[in-house]
Protein backbone atom coordinates (compact mmCIF):
# COMPACT_ATOMS: atom_id res chain seq x y z
CA UNK A 1 0.00 0.00 0.00
CA UNK A 2 1.52 3.32 -1.07
CA UNK A 3 -1.07 5.92 -0.03
CA UNK A 4 -2.09 7.41 3.30
CA UNK A 5 -2.35 5.34 6.46
CA UNK A 6 -5.20 2.83 6.16
CA UNK A 7 -8.09 2.74 8.61
CA UNK A 8 -6.89 -0.59 9.96
CA UNK A 9 -3.11 -1.19 9.91
CA UNK A 10 -1.76 -4.72 9.94
CA UNK A 11 -2.48 -6.17 13.38
CA UNK A 12 -2.06 -9.92 12.96
CA UNK A 13 1.16 -11.78 13.74
CA UNK A 14 0.19 -14.19 10.97
CA UNK A 15 0.44 -11.51 8.31
CA UNK A 16 3.11 -12.59 5.74
CA UNK A 17 4.78 -9.19 5.76
CA UNK A 18 5.12 -9.13 9.53
CA UNK A 19 6.39 -12.72 9.57
CA UNK A 20 9.07 -11.81 7.04
CA UNK A 21 10.21 -8.84 9.12
CA UNK A 22 10.26 -10.91 12.29
CA UNK A 23 12.52 -13.50 10.62
CA UNK A 24 14.96 -10.75 9.72
CA UNK A 25 14.93 -9.39 13.27
CA UNK A 26 15.25 -12.70 15.11
CA UNK A 27 17.69 -14.54 12.83
CA UNK A 28 21.07 -12.80 12.52
CA UNK A 29 21.78 -14.55 9.21
CA UNK A 30 18.34 -14.29 7.62
CA UNK A 31 19.38 -11.32 5.48
CA UNK A 32 21.57 -13.62 3.41
CA UNK A 33 18.62 -15.85 2.52
CA UNK A 34 16.15 -12.99 2.05
CA UNK A 35 18.48 -10.64 0.19
CA UNK A 36 17.27 -7.69 2.27
CA UNK A 37 18.35 -5.93 5.46
CA UNK A 38 16.10 -4.64 8.24
CA UNK A 39 16.74 -1.00 9.18
CA UNK A 40 15.19 -0.03 12.50
CA UNK A 41 14.48 3.67 12.95
CA UNK A 42 14.33 6.70 10.70
CA UNK A 43 18.04 7.51 11.27
CA UNK A 44 19.13 4.43 9.37
CA UNK A 45 16.60 5.06 6.62
CA UNK A 46 17.96 8.60 6.26
CA UNK A 47 21.50 7.20 5.99
CA UNK A 48 20.35 4.82 3.27
CA UNK A 49 18.76 7.68 1.31
CA UNK A 50 21.85 9.87 1.78
CA UNK A 51 23.96 7.14 0.17
CA UNK A 52 21.81 7.33 -2.96
CA UNK A 53 19.96 4.07 -2.29
CA UNK A 54 16.27 3.44 -1.75
CA UNK A 55 14.41 0.97 0.46
CA UNK A 56 12.30 -1.82 -0.95
CA UNK A 57 9.53 -1.14 1.59
CA UNK A 58 8.88 1.00 4.66
CA UNK A 59 7.09 -0.40 7.74
CA UNK A 60 5.52 2.14 10.05
CA UNK A 61 2.72 2.97 12.46
CA UNK A 62 0.17 5.75 11.82
CA UNK A 63 2.00 7.85 14.42
CA UNK A 64 5.06 7.88 12.13
CA UNK A 65 3.33 9.91 9.42
CA UNK A 66 5.40 13.06 10.24
CA UNK A 67 8.61 11.03 9.88
CA UNK A 68 7.36 9.79 6.52
CA UNK A 69 6.85 13.38 5.39
CA UNK A 70 10.45 14.22 6.29
CA UNK A 71 11.74 11.14 4.48
CA UNK A 72 9.83 12.19 1.37
CA UNK A 73 11.69 15.51 1.48
CA UNK A 74 14.97 13.61 1.69
CA UNK A 75 14.26 11.59 -1.42
CA UNK A 76 12.09 8.63 -0.43
CA UNK A 77 10.29 7.78 -3.70
CA UNK A 78 6.50 7.78 -3.63
CA UNK A 79 6.41 4.36 -5.25
CA UNK A 80 8.16 2.60 -2.34
CA UNK A 81 5.51 0.39 -0.66
CA UNK A 82 4.34 1.37 2.81
CA UNK A 83 3.44 -1.39 5.28
CA UNK A 84 1.26 0.24 7.94
CA UNK A 85 1.22 -1.64 11.26
CA UNK A 86 -0.24 -1.25 14.71
CA UNK A 87 2.15 0.03 17.43
CA UNK A 88 1.85 -3.31 19.24
CA UNK A 89 2.96 -5.24 16.17
CA UNK A 90 5.72 -2.79 15.36
CA UNK A 91 6.97 -3.11 18.93
CA UNK A 92 7.54 -6.81 18.41
CA UNK A 93 10.13 -5.99 15.75
CA UNK A 94 12.33 -4.10 18.20
CA UNK A 95 14.67 -5.01 21.04
CA UNK A 96 14.90 -1.38 22.14
CA UNK A 97 13.41 -0.13 25.40
CA UNK A 98 11.45 2.42 23.36
CA UNK A 99 10.55 0.81 20.02
CA UNK A 100 10.70 3.00 16.96
CA UNK A 101 7.61 3.72 14.89
CA UNK A 102 9.33 3.25 11.52
CA UNK A 103 11.73 0.89 9.81
CA UNK A 104 12.58 -0.24 6.31
CA UNK A 105 13.71 -3.12 4.17
CA UNK A 106 16.89 -2.28 2.25
CA UNK A 107 18.40 -4.36 -0.53
CA UNK A 108 21.45 -6.35 0.58
CA UNK A 109 24.41 -4.89 -1.37
CA UNK A 110 26.31 -7.12 -3.72
CA UNK A 111 29.53 -8.47 -2.23
CA UNK A 112 32.36 -6.24 -3.50
CA UNK A 113 35.77 -7.40 -4.61
CA UNK A 114 38.55 -6.98 -2.11
CA UNK A 115 40.42 -3.75 -2.77
CA UNK A 116 44.13 -4.44 -2.38
CA UNK A 117 45.04 -0.81 -1.70
CA UNK A 118 42.17 0.63 0.33
CA UNK A 119 42.68 1.64 3.97
CA UNK A 120 41.22 -1.44 5.64
CA UNK A 121 40.00 -2.80 8.95
CA UNK A 122 40.21 -6.57 9.43
CA UNK A 123 38.01 -8.20 12.08
CA UNK A 124 39.48 -11.46 13.36
CA UNK A 125 36.60 -13.33 15.07
CA UNK A 126 35.16 -10.21 16.73
CA UNK A 127 31.85 -11.61 17.87
CA UNK A 128 29.92 -9.01 19.84
CA UNK A 129 27.50 -7.16 17.51
CA UNK A 130 27.84 -3.94 19.49
CA UNK A 131 31.62 -4.02 19.15
CA UNK A 132 31.45 -4.76 15.43
CA UNK A 133 28.95 -1.96 14.77
CA UNK A 134 31.02 0.50 16.79
CA UNK A 135 34.18 -0.43 14.88
CA UNK A 136 32.39 0.06 11.56
CA UNK A 137 31.26 3.49 12.67
CA UNK A 138 34.79 4.46 13.69
CA UNK A 139 36.28 3.06 10.47
CA UNK A 140 33.98 5.23 8.36
CA UNK A 141 34.73 8.30 10.45
CA UNK A 142 38.51 7.83 10.25
CA UNK A 143 38.77 7.25 6.51
CA UNK A 144 39.02 3.45 6.45
CA UNK A 145 36.76 2.60 3.54
CA UNK A 146 36.94 -1.18 3.66
CA UNK A 147 36.11 -3.66 6.44
CA UNK A 148 36.96 -7.34 6.05
CA UNK A 149 35.33 -9.69 8.56
CA UNK A 150 37.10 -13.02 8.76
CA UNK A 151 35.13 -16.20 9.37
CA UNK A 152 33.97 -16.38 12.96
CA UNK A 153 33.15 -12.67 13.21
CA UNK A 154 29.63 -11.38 13.80
CA UNK A 155 27.42 -11.07 10.71
CA UNK A 156 27.99 -7.55 9.41
CA UNK A 157 24.42 -6.95 8.22
CA UNK A 158 22.64 -8.51 11.20
CA UNK A 159 20.08 -6.16 12.83
CA UNK A 160 22.16 -5.57 15.97
CA UNK A 161 25.32 -4.74 14.03
CA UNK A 162 23.42 -2.47 11.63
CA UNK A 163 21.81 -0.63 14.54
CA UNK A 164 25.16 -0.21 16.32
CA UNK A 165 26.76 1.03 13.09
CA UNK A 166 24.36 4.00 12.99
CA UNK A 167 24.50 4.29 9.20
CA UNK A 168 28.22 3.57 8.71
CA UNK A 169 27.37 0.49 6.63
CA UNK A 170 26.38 2.69 3.72
CA UNK A 171 29.77 4.43 3.69
CA UNK A 172 31.88 1.28 3.60
CA UNK A 173 32.99 -1.58 1.38
CA UNK A 174 32.02 -4.62 3.47
CA UNK A 175 33.23 -8.20 3.05
CA UNK A 176 32.25 -10.92 5.50
CA UNK A 177 33.00 -14.60 6.00
CA UNK A 178 36.42 -14.08 4.45
CA UNK A 179 39.12 -16.75 4.73
CA UNK A 180 42.38 -15.63 6.33
CA UNK A 181 44.31 -16.61 3.20
CA UNK A 182 42.52 -13.89 1.23
CA UNK A 183 44.46 -11.24 3.17
CA UNK A 184 47.51 -12.15 1.10
CA UNK A 185 45.98 -10.07 -1.69
CA UNK A 186 46.31 -6.86 0.35
CA UNK A 187 49.11 -4.61 -0.87
CA UNK A 188 49.06 -2.40 2.21
CA UNK A 189 50.98 -3.06 5.46
CA UNK A 190 49.17 -5.19 8.02
CA UNK A 191 49.15 -3.73 11.53
CA UNK A 192 48.08 -5.78 14.54
CA UNK A 193 47.27 -4.93 18.13
CA UNK A 194 48.62 -6.81 21.12
CA UNK A 195 48.04 -6.33 24.83
CA UNK A 196 51.54 -7.43 25.85
CA UNK A 197 54.03 -6.98 23.00
CA UNK A 198 55.00 -4.66 20.19
CA UNK A 199 55.81 -0.99 19.70
CA UNK A 200 53.92 1.55 21.77
CA UNK A 201 51.22 3.05 19.54
CA UNK A 202 52.11 6.64 20.37
CA UNK A 203 55.73 5.98 19.29
CA UNK A 204 55.02 3.83 16.22
CA UNK A 205 55.69 5.07 12.66
CA UNK A 206 52.24 4.36 11.23
CA UNK A 207 52.13 3.82 7.45
CA UNK A 208 49.29 5.02 5.23
CA UNK A 209 47.34 3.39 3.76
CA UNK A 210 47.35 0.32 5.96
CA UNK A 211 45.17 -2.52 7.23
CA UNK A 212 44.50 -2.74 10.97
CA UNK A 213 43.66 -6.14 12.46
CA UNK A 214 41.48 -6.32 15.58
CA UNK A 215 40.93 -9.65 17.28
CA UNK A 216 38.54 -11.73 19.32
CA UNK A 217 37.26 -10.12 22.54
CA UNK A 218 38.91 -12.71 24.77
CA UNK A 219 41.70 -14.24 22.68
CA UNK A 220 42.91 -11.23 20.74
CA UNK A 221 44.44 -11.46 17.28
CA UNK A 222 45.25 -14.96 16.10
CA UNK A 223 48.94 -15.84 16.49
CA UNK A 224 49.32 -16.59 12.78
CA UNK A 225 47.98 -13.16 11.89
CA UNK A 226 50.32 -11.53 14.38
CA UNK A 227 53.22 -13.20 12.57
CA UNK A 228 51.96 -11.85 9.23
CA UNK A 229 51.80 -8.27 10.50
CA UNK A 230 54.39 -5.74 9.41
CA UNK A 231 53.98 -3.99 12.73
CA UNK A 232 52.57 -5.05 16.09
CA UNK A 233 51.55 -2.29 18.49
CA UNK A 234 50.24 -1.96 22.01
CA UNK A 235 48.35 0.88 23.64
CA UNK A 236 49.70 2.58 26.74
CA UNK A 237 47.35 2.06 29.71
CA UNK A 238 48.67 4.10 32.63
CA UNK A 239 45.58 3.17 34.66
CA UNK A 240 46.81 -0.40 34.83
CA UNK A 241 43.84 -2.30 33.37
CA UNK A 242 44.65 -5.68 31.83
CA UNK A 243 43.17 -4.87 28.44
CA UNK A 244 40.84 -2.56 26.53
CA UNK A 245 37.51 -3.35 24.93
CA UNK A 246 38.19 -4.15 21.28
CA UNK A 247 35.95 -1.33 20.01
CA UNK A 248 37.75 1.16 22.26
CA UNK A 249 41.14 -0.12 21.12
CA UNK A 250 40.07 0.15 17.48
CA UNK A 251 38.93 3.75 17.98
CA UNK A 252 42.32 4.69 19.47
CA UNK A 253 44.31 2.96 16.72
CA UNK A 254 42.24 4.23 13.80
CA UNK A 255 42.34 7.76 15.14
CA UNK A 256 46.13 7.49 15.50
CA UNK A 257 46.34 6.51 11.83
CA UNK A 258 44.08 9.37 10.76
CA UNK A 259 46.25 11.84 12.68
CA UNK A 260 49.48 10.33 11.32
CA UNK A 261 48.31 10.81 7.72
CA UNK A 262 47.28 14.39 8.43
CA UNK A 263 43.59 13.67 8.66
CA UNK A 264 43.26 13.69 4.88
CA UNK A 265 42.73 10.09 3.87
CA UNK A 266 43.06 9.64 0.09
CA UNK A 267 39.85 8.35 -1.52
CA UNK A 268 39.67 4.70 -2.53
CA UNK A 269 37.33 3.07 -5.01
CA UNK A 270 34.80 1.95 -2.39
CA UNK A 271 31.23 3.24 -2.02
CA UNK A 272 32.24 6.06 0.32
CA UNK A 273 29.94 8.98 0.98
CA UNK A 274 31.19 12.49 0.45
CA UNK A 275 32.54 13.85 3.72
CA UNK A 276 29.72 16.42 3.87
CA UNK A 277 27.20 13.54 3.88
CA UNK A 278 28.72 11.54 6.73
CA UNK A 279 26.22 12.18 9.49
CA UNK A 280 27.29 9.22 11.59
Amino acid sequence: MTGAAPTEPIASRDNPRFKRLRRLVEDAGAYRREGVVWLEGDHLVRALLASGQRPKAVALTPAAAPLLTELRKQGLPAEVPLWWMTPALMGQLSTLASPTALGALAPLPAVPDLSAVAPTVVLDRVQDPGNVGSILRTAAAMGFGQVVALKGSAALWSPKVVRAGMGAHFALRLLEGVERAALAALRVPLLATSSHAGVWLHQAPLPWPCAWVFGHEGQGVDAALLRQASLSVRIAQPGGQESLNVAAAAAICLHASAVACGGHAPPDDGPMLRRSERRL
